[in-house]
């Protein structure tokens, strides 16, 4: 028997496993026709909060939104500044654009990928409002110096949780988090190809503030919290009741997938570990890594060859990101310079994410590894 095409992403095979459950949840949400605010977006919700450990999750229509609502529901105003990174998704500074704030970038780590703390604290100026932190590829960055910093000069901090749902932090003191549950506000996507995704668009908040919950959910819908009376400027952004049926199934095996996913990464580095030129992904001591990416660093300029190659022999493989935010022509009024962000540049022509998903098996990732084993030996 021929092995199994490659996919970047298989969400066909994953659906397969769960059909059952699957068609069975969205049967029921078509039975009750109650499509917008039905109970399984409650049910949801509240199922989320318990495997998040914190009080409050409500529900959006896409990650972005849940960002710009962040934004919003902290009172920031236009010419706040907000600090992020510039190796990330266009969604994160552009929802601070569309808010007329200044977008402030900073380089990452470049072992980690993830926000440096140390760039951040240079960023901080008496105008710096909020700081969003990407937990990029599924691992977190590093929390506690970046809230003690944070925290020392007054400013909210807004989790990017998409890429990373069900990842966990350890603080010094023990003390084990998971990501979205440490900022002022936890934002994330339910995008399908994320660990956590849905059959559509959707997203969530979280924040263990009560009074901050009341009002997301506010602005959230049109601004009420009693209906046609409108108490803040609000916004459209609803998840729709089959996705969170969907989500409810997908949540309990989360733990699962994340499981297969660390199966799958622990191959990779198995056999690809200590290869010329090839740089694995580095771990944090202080956070576990879910893979929603495996990303290499290829050197000597080789990256794009290996690609190449990759492609020839039937294997996906992508570049997240291939060009700085800076770079980007909708974001060339900010003022930066090519050169501003060597680390950054650095990665957008180092970096190449290999197939990670679920379905992932033994003979699949012996074929990709073989190919890479063959060209960089």
């Amino acid at each position: 028997m021929s092995m199994k095409k490659i996919e970047m992403v298989d969400l066909r095979s994953q659906y397969e496993r769960l059909k059952a459950d699957i068609d069975s949840a969205v049967s029921g949400v078509i039975s009750s026709t109650a499509f917008i605010k039905g109970p399984d977006v409650r049910l949801f919700e509240e199922e989320l909060q318990r495997y998040l450990g914190i009080r409050n999750v409500i529900a959006c229509a896409n990650g972005t939104d849940a960002l710009q609502i962040a934004m919003m529901a902290l009172g920031l105003r236009a010419g706040d500044e907000v600090i992020t990174t510039n190796f990330t998704f266009i969604a994160t500074v552009e929802v601070i654009e569309l808010l007329g704030l200044k977008v402030i970038l900073v380089d990452p780590d470049p072992g980690t990928f993830n926000i440096s703390i140390e760039a951040i604290e240079k960023a901080i100026t008496p105008r710096t409002k909020a700081i969003v932190p990407v937990h990029l590829f599924g691992q977190c960055a590093d929390m506690e110096p970046l809230m003690e910093l944070a925290g020392r000069h007054g400013i909210h901090v807004i989790e990017d949780v998409a890429q990373a749902t069900g990842t966990e932090y350890r603080f010094i003191d023990g003390t084990v988090k998971k990501a979205g549950a440490m900022g002022t506000i936890g934002c994330t996507s339910f995008f399908p190809s994320k660990n956590l995704g849905c059959y559509g668009d959707g997203g969530a908040l979280f924040t263990d503030n009560d009074e901050l919950a009341a009002l997301i959910r506010s602005i959230t819908n049109h601004g009420m919290k009693v209906r046609y009376y409108h108490d803040t400027v609000g916004v459209n952004s609803r998840l729709d009741t089959i996705q969170a049926a969907i989500l409810r199934v997908k949540l309990r095996h989360l733990d699962d997938f994340n499981e297969a996913r660390q199966k799958a990464a622990a191959h990779y580095d198995r056999e690809l570990s200590g290869l010329r030129g090839i740089t694995v992904p580095v771990r944090a001591a202080n956070s576990t890594h879910i893979f929603h990416q495996y990303t290499l660093r290829i050197d000597g300029g080789e990256r794009n060859s290996l690609r190449e190659c990759l492609e020839n022999e039937g294997i996906p493989s992508m570049i997240y990101y291939p060009v700085p935010l800076h770079m980007q022509k909708a974001y060339a009024h900010l003022g930066y310079r090519a050169d501003d962000f060597p680390v950054t540049a650095r990665l957008t022509g180092e970096v190449l994410s290999l197939p990670m998903h679920t379905e992932l098996d033994d003979e699949q990732l012996s074929y990709i590894t073989g190919c890479i084993r063959s060209k960089f030996n």
